[in-house]
């Protein structure tokens, strides 16, 4: 159960990448979104509701999709495990068909269709592509593949997209009980002028967890968040794995 959201008086919510400990708000990259919107509000009581009554993740997340209206802009909420592989998939699609920019913040990038969208954009070479990521984490999920034998297809599209562009990678405290949270957490994509953003990591168990991301479509928004990617990403070195 991955949610980081709250829905104050049927009318407005808050929501994001950012947990609610001490770490998440002195050691880590989060953003956080706040909307006031009755439309998008129901939406986001409708997936709690999933939650709390039938107390099964797995059976939640079956969310519509249709645009809703949110202070004068068309967003649309994406709540997985119900909608992940569809989300999955929107995510690629405007990665792929960005004429202009793609940013990327996500700690780790393990979702098949979004992998094999960016690794063919990055060497392609014609779009501004570049992000960020979480260097100690995406060195455990290679490990884990590795491990597994079950996904070591996916490393060499990875390799292609986080060295083929600029991605820059955060060093971070490996997880132990007791340790400190110091991850390069933020969760988003810009493509051009489309905004992802939630609590949504560009992976594979991302798409089963109970995870929400808000699409927007706003010029002033995106130029916003992709000015924050690379304000991050320049904190630390291009990626080496």
């Amino acid at each position: 159960m991955h949610h980081k959201y709250v829905i104050r008086d049927r009318s407005a919510v808050w929501t994001g990448s950012t947990n609610w400990t001490h770490d998440s708000w002195t050691r880590e990259e989060n953003v956080i979104v706040a909307l006031e919107s009755r439309e998008l509000a129901a939406r986001y009581s409708d997936d709690f509701e999933q939650l709390w009554a039938k107390r099964n993740v797995m059976r939640s997340g079956r969310v519509g999709t249709a645009p809703v209206t949110a202070e004068g802009r068309q967003v649309r909420a994406w709540f997985c495990p119900g909608r992940g592989e569809k989300l999955a998939h929107r995510i690629a699609k405007a990665i792929g068909s960005a004429r202009r920019r793609v940013r990327i913040a996500s700690p780790v990038i393990s979702s098949g269709p979004i992998l094999g969208t960016l690794a063919q954009v990055a060497s392609d070479g014609k779009l501004d592509l570049a992000g960020v990521v979480d260097l100690t984490q995406v060195r455990e999920v290679i490990h884990q593949w590795r491990e597994n034998r079950n996904a070591e297809w996916k490393e060499p599209l990875l390799r292609a997209a986080l060295i083929r562009a600029p991605f820059s990678g955060k060093v971070s405290t490996p997880y132990y009980p007791g340790s400190i949270h110091d991850y390069m957490h933020a969760k988003l994509t810009v493509a051009d002028d489309r905004v992802f953003v939630g609590s949504f990591n560009l992976s594979h168990s991302g798409e089963m967890n109970a995870e929400n991301v808000l699409e927007i479509v706003d010029a002033a928004l995106a130029d916003r968040l992709a000015a924050f990617v690379d304000e991050v990403r320049g904190r630390y070195a291009p990626v080496e794995l």
